[in-house]
C-alpha cells in the first residue's frame, strides 16, 4: 500500500476530502457517541460500529465498480503488516489459554505478588514492558506477553485493571518508539536519511523525562497498595513456560518464535503434570484462539476501511492542507508532528503514516533547517503517541482482549503517552537553535 505513487491517488477538493475522510466520522459517531448516551462502551460492538463504517466507505469511495471496491477493501486487509499481526493474535490465544490451563499465569502472579511489595508492581510491570520492548521492538508483541499476567497481578493486589494495563501499553510504545529493530525507528530513519543513532540520541532526550516521571507516578500511585503476607505456595515448575517467553522477549527473540517457544513449553508441561490431557491442553488452546475472532475481525475491517479512505485521497488531503500554513521553525515540526498524526488516524498503523509523511516531511525540514535525526524523531514520537490512544488500534484491542476489558476503559490511564505528547510539545516550542542540528 505505501510503495505506490502519488499519481495513483486521485487528487481531491475539499468538499470530496471531507466525504472521503467521513468513515472515520462515522466510526467514531457510531461507537462513541453510543457508547456514551449508554453509558457503558460495552454496550455497542467495535466490529458493529467498524461494520457500518465500512458499508459507508463502500457507498462514498471508489473506484466506481462494486467488486473493485471489494478488492481494494481486501488488499487493505490483507496487507502484510496486517497479516502479521493476526498471526500474532492466534499464536497469543493459544499461548495465553494454554498457559493459563496447566496454572502458569497464576502461578507467575502468585511469585511475582511474592517476591515484590504491592507498591511496587505498578512501576514494576511499566519497567518490564519499557525493557521488553525496546529488546523486541514491537509494542504489540509486549502486549500479548505481559498483558496476561499484569491482569492477574491487579486482582491480587486490587489495582485498577485498567490502570495496570495502561502501563503495560505505555511501556510497550516506550520501546516501539526507541528500539532500534522497531518498523517505525527504521521507517522513520530511511524516509528522513539519518543513522538510527542520531534518530535515538535526538528522540531519547525528549521521552526520558516523560519515562521517568510516569515511573515515579506509578511508585506513589502504588503506595495505597496494602502489602500482604503471601498469596499461597508457587508451583515453581509452573512459571518456567512464562519465564521462558519474558526471558526470550527481553533477549530481543522475535515475538512469533516466542510465543511458539512458550506453546511448546506449556505442552512439555502438560506431559509431566499428572491429571491433565493433551487433549485437555489443545481444547484450551483452540478456545484461546477462538476468543481471539473478535479482535481479528475488527483488524481486518478496520484495515479495509481505511484502505478505502487513504486510496481514494484522504491521506494526500490531509497533508496538502497542513502543508500550507507553515511560516516557521515551530510550525513546521508542529505541522510534521501533526501530519504523521492525521496519518495515524488514517491508518491505524504508525509505520504506515510514518511511511506515507516520510518525504513532504523530508522537504518541509530541509527549508526550515531541521535535522534529519531531530525530524524522523517527531515522526516517530508523535505516531506512536496517536496508535497508543485510538481505539481501534491493533495495540488498545489486543490489551482490551487479554484484561478483558473496553478500549474505552484503558485510554484514561495511558500515562506515559499523555507525558510522551507534553515533553514533545515542549521540546518543539522550547528548543534552542542549537538543539535543531
Amino acid at each position: 500500500m505505501a510503495k505506490e505513487t502519488e499519481r495513483e491517488l486521485p487528487y481531491i477538493n475539499h468538499r470530496r476530502g471531507l466525504v472521503t475522510l467521513s468513515p472515520l466520522v462515522v466510526f467514531f459517531l457510531i461507537y462513541v457517541v453510543s457508547s456514551i448516551l449508554a453509558g457503558d462502551f460495552y454496550k455497542m460492538p467495535v466490529a458493529i460500529a467498524f461494520l457500518a463504517a465500512s458499508g459507508w466507505a463502500f457507498m462514498v469511495c471508489k473506484p466506481k465498480r462494486f467488486v473493485q471496491r471489494v478488492e481494494r477493501f481486501s488488499a487493505g486487509a490483507a496487507h502484510s503488516n496486517i497479516m502479521m499481526m493476526i498471526w500474532i493474535f492466534i499464536l497469543a490465544g493459544a499461548f495465553a489459554k494454554g498457559a493459563e490451563h496447566i496454572g502458569a499465569v497464576d502461578a507467575m502472579v502468585k511469585l511475582t505478588l511474592n517476591s515484590l511489595p504491592a507498591n511496587m508492581l505498578l512501576p514494576g510491570v511499566f519497567l518490564a514492558a519499557c525493557l521488553i520492548s525496546l529488546s523486541i521492538g514491537t509494542s504489540v508483541g509486549t502486549i500479548v506477553a505481559l498483558m496476561p499476567v499484569a491482569a492477574g497481578l491487579a486482582t491480587g493486589a486490587n489495582c485498577n485493571t485498567g490502570m495496570m494495563a495502561g502501563a503495560v501499553v505505555g511501556g510497550a510504545f516506550f520501546g516501539d518508539n526507541l528500539s532500534f529493530i522497531s518498523d517505525t525507528t527504521i521507517a522513520a530513519t530511511r524516509t528522513q536519511g539519518c543513522a538510527m543513532k542520531d534518530k535515538f540520541r535526538a528522540n531519547f532526550r525528549i521521552v526520558l523525562p516523560a519515562a521517568i516521571g510516569i515511573l515515579v507516578l506509578y511508585a506513589v500511585i502504588g503506595l495505597q497498595f496494602e502489602n500482604q503476607v503471601s498469596y499461597g505456595h508457587t508451583q515453581y515448575a509452573l512459571v518456567i513456560p512464562y519465564l521462558l517467553v519474558l526471558v526470550c522477549a527481553i533477549c530481543g527473540m522475535n515475538v512469533m518464535k516466542v510465543l511458539f517457544l512458550g506453546i511448546a513449553a506449556t505442552g512439555i508441561a502438560v506431559l509431566c503434570m499428572p491429571g491433565t490431557t493433551l487433549l485437555d491442553w489443545a481444547g484450551a488452546m483452540g478456545a484461546g484462539i477462538t476468543g481471539m475472532g473478535e479482535l481479528i475481525i475488527v483488524t481486518l475491517l478496520a484495515a479495509g476501511m481505511l484502505e478505502l479512505i487513504r486510496y481514494n485521497g484522504g491521506l494526500s488531503y490531509i497533508i496538502s492542507h497542513m502543508a500550507r500554513g507553515i511560516r516557521g521553525r515551530r510550525s513546521a515540526e508542529l505541522s510534521i508532528g501533526l501530519m504523521a498524526s492525521l496519518a495515524n488516524l488514517c491508518t491505524a498503523n504508525n509505520t504506515v503514516a510514518i511511511v506515507a509523511v516520510g518525504n513532504i516531511a523530508r522537504r518541509i525540514a530541509k527549508k526550515h533547517h531541521i535535522s534529519p535525526a531531530r525530524t524522523a524523531s517527531l515522526l516517530d514520537t508523535f505516531s506512536c503517541v496517536i496508535q497508543a490512544v485510538i481505539p481501534y488500534g491493533a495495540q488498545l484491542l489486543a490489551a482490551a482482549s487479554l484484561a478483558g476489558l473496553s478500549a474505552m476503559d484503558i485510554i484514561p490511564h495511558l500515562y506515559y503517552p499523555f507525558a510522551m505528547t507534553a515533553c514533545t510539545l515542549l521540546f518543539v516550542v522550547f528548543a534552542k537553535k542549537s538543539a535543531l542540528n
